[in-house]
């Protein structure tokens, strides 16, 4: 029997509509290509963040989203979500320009980016465009999980 390895990087690219039932897509997306790529035990992990990241795209703007999964040569995932709006939230923005805070601790919403900044081994997020909101070409918040056995996070 012949074993094909998988090309590297390998790449899914979802664009998704300003939808609410946009998130649940995006999960299903992220179960079927890591559980095709043999990363199960990332799948947890990644669907959350995902779902994080897609979430305050479809709350935060008017417009559509595109999701991006890469899996790189080293075993890593990258995750990258596009959305309208060129403000970088914390903790993925660098400037302290006062742009959007992590939420409190016993806040009802807002926890997401916590949880990123928490579970992913490396996140970071880029305006796109001149950053002025309805002139520049949105954002992109990414985020990397592997390298270092950090997944058993939602197992207790």
């Amino acid at each position: 029997m012949v074993t094909v390895a998988p090309p590297y990087p390998w790449v899914y690219a979802l664009r998704l509509p300003h939808d609410p039932r946009a998130v649940r897509v995006a999960r299903v997306t992220v179960r079927a290509a890591l559980d095709g790529h043999g990363m199960q035990d990332a799948v947890d992990v990644v669907e959350l963040l995902t779902s994080e990241l897609v979430t305050n795209a479809y709350r935060h703007t008017d417009g559509p989203a595109s999701l991006r999964l890469t899996g790189l040569r080293d075993g890593r995932l990258r995750v990258g979500v596009w959305d309208s709006d060129p403000r970088i939230p914390a903790p993925f923005g660098q400037s302290g320009d006062g742009s959007a805070r992590l939420a409190p601790s016993g806040a009802e919403s807002g926890r997401g980016l916590g949880l990123v900044r928490e579970y992913a081994d490396s996140w970071g997020g880029w305006a796109l465009g001149d950053g002025v909101v309805g002139r520049g070409a949105g954002k992109l918040l990414w985020f990397e999980v592997g390298g270092r056995a950090r997944l058993p996070l939602l197992r207790k």
